[in-house]
C-alpha cells in the first residue's frame, strides 16, 4: 500500500507526549527512513511506501532518544552537520554567539583567524568560516571522538583546507602554548551545575562532559578567562556562550582579568553572550 498520511499521523500521536513538535519529527524520521529530505517526501507522499525500518525509528524517539542522534544529523546557521552522541547537539540558542560576532565584524577589519575553543561538533567553527571565507579556523577539543567529528564535518562541507582541529584539554596546564593569537574566539563551555537536573533526552542521551561544570557552573570559565589574553589579537573579540543567570559572574571574571565586556540576550531575551574585548576602540 502506498500513502504516508496514515503511517505520519499514527506517529504523530505516539510522540504527542514525548515531543514539543511531534508531526516534523515524525516527518523527519519518515525521510530519514526513505532516504531522502523531508521537503521531497511530503511532494510525493501519496506515491511513498513506508520502510521497514522506520518503526525502529520511531521506537528510538518515543524512547526519548533525540532525533539529531537518531538521523546523525542537525542544522545550524547555514550548514547542515553530523553528529553522534559523543558531542553536544548544537542548538540555535548558540546562533547568538555568530550575530554577534557579524555586528561586530560590520564594523571592524574582517577576522583572519578564528578559535573555536571545545568545537565539539565544529558547529560554531564551522559557520564561522562560512560566514567569514577569507579566514582560517582551529578548533580543539579534549575529546578526541568529537574531533573525529569536527573533522568529518569539516571535509563534508568543504572547509578541510581551512580547519585545523587538534586535542588540547584546557584543564591540562600549558594547554594554551603555541596557539599564538586569533582575531575572532567563540567558545560555547559546559557551564550547568553539577546536579542539576536536566531534561531526560539531555540527561541520558548527551556527554555529561560538554555540560557540567562544578558546583556554580563556572569552572571552565574559571579556568578559559584568565588564558584568553594570550589567545587574542591586541584587537581581536571574544564570544562565550553562558547560562541564563551567570552573566554577572563571567563578567566579574573577566573584569579581574582587564577585559571590558558586553552581554547579548537570544532571542527569548535570555542572557546568552559574553563579548571579551581588551578595550580598543570599534
Amino acid at each position: 500500500m502506498t500513502g504516508l498520511a496514515p503511517v505520519l499521523r499514527t506517529a504523530t500521536t505516539a510522540l504527542g507526549g514525548i515531543s514539543p513538535t511531534p508531526r516534523l519529527d515524525a516527518e523527519l524520521l519518515l525521510a530519514h527512513a526513505l532516504g531522502i529530505d523531508r521537503s521531497a517526501m511530503l511532494l510525493r507522499q501519496d506515491e511513498l511506501c513506508v520502510p521497514d525500518s522506520f518503526g525502529a525509528l520511531l521506537a528510538r524517539r518515543v524512547a526519548d532518544e533525540p532525533i539529531a542522534y537518531i538521523t546523525g544529523t542537525q542544522a545550524f546557521w547555514d550548514i547542515e552537520l553530523h553528529v553522534t552522541p559523543d558531542v553536544l547537539i548544537p542548538r540555535a540558542d548558540s546562533e547568538t554567539l555568530l550575530e554577534a560576532a557579524i555586528d561586530w565584524f560590520a564594523s571592524n577589519e574582517a577576522p583572519s583567524r578564528i578559535a573555536d575553543l571545545g568545537t565539539g561538533s565544529g558547529a560554531l567553527l564551522l559557520a564561522a568560516l562560512s560566514i567569514f571565507p577569507n579566514a582560517q579556523g582551529y578548533g580543539m577539543d579534549a575529546s578526541q571522538a568529537a574531533l573525529a567529528v569536527a573533522r568529518d564535518n569539516a571535509e563534508r562541507l568543504g572547509f578541510a583546507n581551512r580547519a585545523e582541529f587538534a586535542h588540547r584539554d584546557w584543564t591540562k596546564t600549558g594547554w594554551h602554548v603555541g596557539l599564538g593569537v586569533f582575531d575572532l574566539i567563540l567558545c560555547n563551555p559546559p557551564y550547568i551545575e553539577d546536579g542539576k537536573k536536566l531534561a531526560p533526552m539531555v540527561s541520558a542521551h548527551e556527554p555529561h562532559n560538554a555540560l557540567f561544570a562544578g558546583a556554580d557552573g563556572l569552572d571552565d570559565y574559571r579556568l578559559l578567562i584568565p588564558r584568553l589574553g594570550a589567545l587574542l589579537d591586541p584587537r581581536g573579540v571574544a564570544f562565550f556562550e553562558i547560562g541564563y543567570n551567570q552573566a554577572e559572574s563571567v563578567q566579574r571574571l573577566a573584569s579581574d582579568a582587564g577585559f571590558l565586556t558586553e552581554l547579548r540576550h537570544d532571542l527569548a531575551g535570555n542572557s546568552r553572550v559574553i563579548r571579551f574585548s581588551l578595550g580598543i576602540k570599534e
